[in-house]
């Protein structure tokens, strides 16, 4: 996405704070009276650098609350100036956007709908080339890491570098615990691929529930994410959109203030030497797997030839299960995570079964 001589603005520098920066509010501008009176409560806990509520609101149906329109604008302007916090709100095209920067709405966001249709980026890009305004585009709501940096690069195209993406999670067919997996690895690969694009993370939706908001926001920080997109709402049982997932501005509070804010690296030469030494473990230990694995799967080619002149066929149901039995209770033992043990059987299983196939569907050479 970043060519020679394009910069990306870290958050913390355009929103003129050191991270994490918090941007706060209720899921939609529902009142006037609602609006205002949620900000200065949240403003109030000196813990928030920024003020956000919802003014068009995209509705999985029809009849449900899908916001205030343009006259929301105003009272989110209203409460930025009595809280003299600068205001966000979500943009989906071309009249919103035209809309919020002429109400003088500080920066936007991109929502997790709008990101998975480049038509409707493009369109939004389109209405800002040119403007200099901060943009955070949220992830697609499937997983799919090329659309999300396809956002991006749309919108950087267009001239945008105060740019910033917001890991919401994504949508799932499986339901958990949380409204919208997590997904941190796919969060973590977009970091990786564009490393001088600040996150932030919006654990409000991906809780879906107000009692797992803490324990996001922390996971968050420490993967590093340069901040948290909070939804606060002065009565969130009687929110008109979202109530589960909103917290009073006094919690909002207290979940910030107890939150660990961990740094990215130190200068103390003492953890840098012994870091080091525990780093050149773990590259010798990921030698020693990766020559284990390469062996595995020789040994399952081989497996694949025998089954082939004896015409067996590829998958043994049985064999499977034993191996996930006493592979698992093995890990238990030795201390590993039941699940990521489960995970890492069936890549090891479905590689060793493609190796199968191949052996497999090979055909003899003609002399």
């Amino acid at each position: 996405m970043t060519k020679k001589g394009l910069q990306l603005e870290p958050i913390a520098s355009w929103m003129k704070t050191s991270r994490p920066v918090i941007i706060s509010g209720p899921c939609s501008a529902e009142t006037e009276e609602q609006t205002i009176a949620t900000a200065k409560q949240i403003a109030a806990t000196g813990k928030v650098h920024a003020l956000r509520a919802g003014i068009w609101k995209p509705r999985t149906r029809p009849g449900q609350y899908e916001g205030a329109g343009d006259v929301g604008l105003q009272w989110l302007i209203k409460a930025g100036k009595e809280t003299g916090l600068p205001v966000t709100t979500e943009v989906a095209n071309a009249t919103h956007v035209e809309a919020a920067l002429k109400a003088g709405v500080n920066f936007l966001w991109v929502g997790a709908r709008t990101t998975v249709n480049p038509f409707s980026v493009q369109e939004v890009a389109d209405a800002l080339r040119g403007v200099d305004i901060p943009v955070l585009v949220k992830n697609p709501i499937n997983p799919d890491v090329e659309l999300w940096l396809g956002a991006l690069e749309r919108l950087n195209k267009a001239g945008i570098t105060k740019l910033a993406a917001i890991h919401r999670g994504f949508s799932s067919f499986e339901k958990g615990p949380f409204r919208n997996a997590p997904m941190w690895d796919l969060a973590i690969e977009l970091k990786t691929r564009v490393p001088e694009l600040d996150m932030i993370c919006d654990p409000s939706h991906i809780a879906g529930n107000r009692d797992l908001i803490a324990f996001i926001s922390q996971k968050a920080l420490d993967l590093d994410m340069a901040g948290l997109m909070i939804e606060s709402h002065i009565n969130p049982d009687a929110a008109w959109s979202d109530a589960k997932q909103q917290v009073t501005p006094a919690v909002l509070g207290k979940i910030v203030s107890e939150l660990v804010v961990r740094t990215s690296s130190v200068e103390n030469k003492t953890f840098k030497d012994t870091l080091s030494i525990l780093r050149e473990q773990i590259d010798q230990l990921d030698d020693e797997i990766m020559q284990k694995l390469s062996q595995r799967m020789k040994i399952s080619e081989k497996i694949g030839h025998y089954k082939k002149e004896n015409n067996v066929t590829i998958l043994q149901v049985s064999r499977w299960e034993e191996i996930v039995q006493t592979r698992i209770a093995l890990c238990k033992a030795m201390g590993l995570n039941e699940e990521f043990t489960n995970d890492l059987l069936k890549l090891i299983h479905h590689e060793s079964i493609q190796v199968q196939t191949k052996v497999m569907n090979q055909v003899a050479e003609r002399v």
